[in-house]
């Protein structure tokens, strides 16, 4: 089984080039923003306390997001590989998953950092929200908001995995296609270890 964490602020591309990587590889895309929103739409204790959350631009806490990876893996633990998309976003996080895989005899393979500058993370974010209809994309103070707190928070995971060998930065300021071609590089250079 190879894991991958697929990492960038928001707006970086993560969940586009996680479709795309799906397809190549048939990994499970494990998206935590997709999860949390699923529970939003059913109305549930949790997606109302989620909802709250988000609509300041804030993190989900750790304990919610931590619970929600761990069924989520035990319901897919026939997969050839997860992509976590949008977690870990903090080091605690970060040890937890990797506490939980290896319990399972597994780990992260590699963490691909989707780099993109801030400007274009913030007209990409607006642009998404015209057509998703998520308020938290559509409010430039909140998506600003969540930028800043990716840098102050979530952006440390990547020293956590750089220190383990296994954190690559990629540009993602170019075409889907390129972007693409540089993570499958680095997916199948550690595959074929």
């Amino acid at each position: 089984m190879f894991n991958i964490v697929l990492f960038g602020p928001p707006g970086s591309g993560k969940g586009t080039q996680s479709e795309l990587l799906v397809k190549s590889y048939r990994f499970v895309h494990l998206s935590t923003g997709d999860i949390l929103r699923a529970e939003m739409r059913k109305g549930s204790p949790l997606g109302r306390k989620v909802q709250t959350i988000l609509e300041k631009g804030e993190l989900v806490s750790d304990e919610i997001v931590t619970e929600i990876i761990r069924v989520f893996l035990t319901n897919h633990g026939d997969s050839e590989g997860f992509i976590f998309d949008g977690f870990p976003r903090t080091v605690a996080q970060a040890v937890a998953l990797d506490d939980m895989l290896k319990r399972e005899s597994l780990a992260i393979d590699v963490m691909v950092t989707l780099e993109v500058e801030e400007s274009e993370l913030v007209a990409r974010i607006l642009k998404r929200g015209e057509t998703s209809m998520r308020p938290d994309d559509l409010d430039l103070s909140v998506v600003k908001n969540r930028i800043t707190v990716y840098n102050r928070q979530t952006a440390p995971v990547a020293d956590y995995y750089n220190a383990q060998g296994k954190h690559v930065a990629v540009s993602n300021m170019g075409t889907v296609e390129e972007t693409l071609h540089v993570i499958k590089t680095e997916i199948d250079k550690r595959i074929s270890r």
